[in-house]
Order: structure tokens, then C-alpha cells, then sequence
């Protein structure tokens, strides 16, 4: 066990700017992909997307 901590241990204080602003972004983009993930398959929302289902090839 002391190998697994060992192994994900992170020195918070030895991190740069770049470190926290990467760390930052990482987590919002896969909270951000995660809420989508929900949006997109929860049923409620089936027949709103369906409509737009072809939007892309529709010509103005």
C-alpha cells in the first residue's frame, strides 16, 4: 500500500504556475465533458436533440 501512495504522492508546494493552470484546466474539461455526457444521453432531452439532428446538412 505504501507503494500505491508512494506513487500518487504530489509536492502542492514545489508546483509552478504552469502546473496549477494545467491542473486546473484538466479538471474543469473533464467536468465540462462529464455534464455533457448527461445532457446528451439523459432521455428527457432525446426529442430537443432529435430536432436538430440534421442541421449540419440543411441548406439556407
Amino acid at each position: 500500500m505504501s507503494k500505491l501512495k508512494e506513487y500518487f504522492y504530489t509536492d502542492w508546494e514545489a508546483m509552478t504556475a504552469s502546473d496549477w493552470v494545467g491542473m486546473i484546466l484538466t479538471v474543469v474539461v473533464f467536468l465540462l465533458m462529464v455534464a455533457l455526457y448527461f445532457y446528451v444521453l439523459r432521455p428527457k432531452n432525446r426529442e430537443k436533440l432529435e430536432k436538430q439532428r440534421f442541421i449540419p446538412m440543411d441548406e439556407d
